[in-house]
């Protein structure tokens, strides 16, 4: 914006607010980081130096946001990348750039659930601080973790940290790293109250590993000092729990049972059921490599788990969208926008609910709730203008080429200049999970070679 600009005028727009009401065609006028009006026809005296920015034809809505992210894992194929294949100050630096194609995927903010080393309160800063370009985020630091059982528990030490792990057993050592993250500066406590089982085989999904006390634990300790909590559980006991305990949101809650649900319905916990990397590998795996057996379970967990979530977003509990991007299977850029895809799909939700919970509920996740993902006078301008309407096909938010203009913070996002979409750093990769990683070019050109 130049000196002489003070805000933009955005007209004869189909505006979707956010809210869940229905599209009407008005204007927004944003001047300095906030929208100041929204309606019908709102142009008639502007304040000195307002650009006008004719969208007629177009759609005008909130950006999106993406509630489950791991902006500091590089897409690994494997958790042995994951854990052994990172540097703190390459991460950094490579998560900055991986921020970009967040934002310029049209989600102005996400929610970092946690990441390798401490990388995303310092990318948070600098993007605050207005050193690198990036979404609007929150973080968690190092997910807590008892090393009974978590993601790859097998390769996890019995003390200290790995990837993006911090191990903890006693009372003492929940208190002491809960009060050293947030002395770090982390938006968020994350606990993994449920993980892989020892034994791959011997159990069928997932293991609870804490009980209800040292949750409740977490939540005081967090609590007290203004910092809410976050949990990944994808089992019913590990939901119900979390719900008892005062979690503020929960990640997964697949394969709820009904104390779960009511639990989940009585505390009414936000859930973000990040089902888009179940998704990608049932319908795409084949295509990169990944392990046949896994196609049907993380089909299963997503058709096992829709009615419960469904009844308890029913019951009023708030949905937010996660994509849970930065794995080989979901890389960034590419699949945010899939979650909405999967909840019009499976639950059954209409265009216009699965935009709410991609904008206003999503605000939750970045404790912004009622100053963010609505295109409200006094919220926050961050919005998109693109070509086609989302509520006939909600897959249209996925192409970049559509969009004509991103806001953030009442500043239009520059998507024209270069940017790296791809690297090779020694030691950086290996791979498991995947032979490939999933780009949406790369399931173009495999579906048009058949």
């Amino acid at each position: 914006m130049s000196s002489q600009e003070t805000g933009f005028l955005i007209t004869n727009g189909n505006v979707i607010d956010g809210t869940g009401a229905d599209p009407f065609r008005g204007d927004v006028l944003i001047v300095g980081d906030r929208i100041v009006s929204v309606g019908p026809d709102i142009g008639t005296e502007m304040p000195r130096g307002v650009q006008v920015i004719d969208a007629a034809g177009q759609t005008v809505m909130p950006g999106m946001i993406d509630s489950h992210c791991h902006i500091s894992f590089d897409e690994p194929s494997s958790n042995d990348e994951l854990f052994f294949h990172r540097r703190h100050g390459l991460a950094t630096v490579v998560a900055s750039v991986n921020a970009q194609k967040v934002l310029r995927a049209g989600f102005t903010s996400f929610f970092d659930a946690d990441c390798v080393f401490d990388v995303g309160v310092d990318l948070r800063d600098a993007i605050e601080g207005g050193v690198v370009v990036g979404p609007r985020m929150t973080t968690g630091g190092n997910v807590l973790i008892n090393c009974v059982g978590g993601t790859a528990s097998r390769l996890l030490p019995d003390v200290g940290t790995r990837g993006y792990a911090r191990i903890v057993h006693t009372p003492g050592e929940i208190v002491t790293e809960i009060h050293r993250q947030i002395k770090l500066g982390v938006d968020w406590i994350k606990v993994h109250v449920s993980g892989l089982p020892i034994r791959p085989g011997r159990t069928t999904g997932e293991i609870q590993t804490w009980s209800l006390d040292e949750l409740k634990l977490v939540c005081d300790t967090a609590h007290n000092l203004g910092v809410p909590v976050v949990g990944h559980c994808r089992t019913a006991s590990s939901t119900r729990d979390a719900a008892l305990a005062g979690f503020d949101m929960i990640l997964h809650a697949t394969y709820m049972d009904d104390e779960a649900v009511s639990a989940v319905i009585d505390k009414r916990v936000p859930l973000v059921p990040t089902f888009t990397f179940q998704a990608n590998l049932a319908d795409y795996g084949d295509m990169i490599g990944s392990d046949a057996r896994l196609k049907e379970v993380f089909r299963a967990e997503i058709v096992e788990s829709v009615a419960t979530i469904r009844a308890a977003y029913d019951a009023g509990v708030p949905l937010l969208t996660g994509s849970e991007s930065g794995f080989s299977l979901t890389p960034y850029g590419d699949w945010h926008y899939r979650e909405l895809e999967v909840f019009v799909d499976y639950l059954g939700l209409s265009p216009l609910q699965a935009i709410n919970c991609a904008t206003e509920q999503g605000a939750r996740a970045l404790r912004l709730d009622g100053e963010l993902g609505c295109l409200k006078p006094g919220y926050l301008a961050d919005l998109l203008i693109f070509d086609g309407n989302p509520l006939d096909d909600i897959t249209l938010l996925g192409e970049q080429s559509r969009f004509s203009h991103i806001f953030k913070d009442g500043k239009r996002v520059d998507c024209a200049a270069p940017l790296a979409t791809s690297w090779k750093l020694p030691g950086w990769r290996v791979s498991e999970f995947s032979e490939r990683v999933l780009t949406k070019e790369l399931v173009q050109s495999l579906k048009e070679t058949k």
